[in-house]
């Protein structure tokens, strides 16, 4: 019942000031009003924020690029030839020297001997593009103190084109020292044609694939 009156007093003397003086008492009722109504659009706006930032951050993070494949053109049925017979040169090189031999000089033998036999090779097949479909090389190298590591040859004709060869050199006051090299049919393979050399030491070496 008081409350009842206190909001008639206010009422009639607002009304006889001409609403100039608002009496205290409803002063605390509207403050909280606004105090209301300032915090919920104070926490529409941060939702607002929020929720801008994570529509943002999600499509950064949808953000895909993706780019096109480089297609490489595809091998020639040359180039794969010459691939196929550059990756059986590489195993039957290594089958050469044998576990004994290549735990001392693998890491030359890769760096320096191999690449110049691939060379040699890619450059022989390149110049023989329309007979490389007949081109093939010996399964097999030689064994024991023998030179060959392997042949290139015509399977038509069955004649050897390029023969690669490792031949052990013993220079007195030097040592054994391995001398990598190839010849060719054209000149009947007489000329020596040097790929490269790695040396050894002054003992005796195991024999080839041993």
């Amino acid at each position: 019942m008081k409350q009842w009156m206190k909001r008639i007093s206010a009422i009639f003397i607002t009304v006889l000031t001409l609403g100039m003086y608002i009496p205290p008492a409803i002063l605390p009722t509207n403050a909280e009003t606004d105090k209301d109504n300032l915090a919920s659009k104070a926490d529409y706006d941060n939702r607002n924020i929020e929720s801008t930032e994570d529509v943002k951050e999600n499509r950064e993070m949808d953000v895909d690029i993706h780019l096109p494949p480089v297609d490489e053109p595809p091998l020639t049925e040359s180039e794969t030839i010459i691939q196929a017979i550059t990756e059986q040169a590489k195993t039957q090189s290594i089958d050469k020297l044998g576990p004994k031999i290549a735990h001392q000089i693998e890491d030359e033998f890769t760096m320096m001997i191999l690449p110049e036999i691939e060379n040699v090779i890619t450059h022989l097949l390149t110049d023989m593009e329309d007979e490389a479909p007949y081109i093939g090389i010996t399964e097999k190298p030689s064994t024991g103190y023998g030179e060959r590591i392997f042949n290139i040859y015509d399977y038509r004709t069955q004649r050897d084109i390029a023969r690669f060869d490792v031949r052990r050199d013993n220079r007195p006051q030097d040592g054994y020292w391995f001398n990598f090299h190839y010849h060719l049919g054209d000149d009947n393979f007489e000329k020596h044609y040097e790929i490269g050399e790695i040396y050894w030491n002054k003992n005796t070496p195991p024999k080839w694939m041993s």
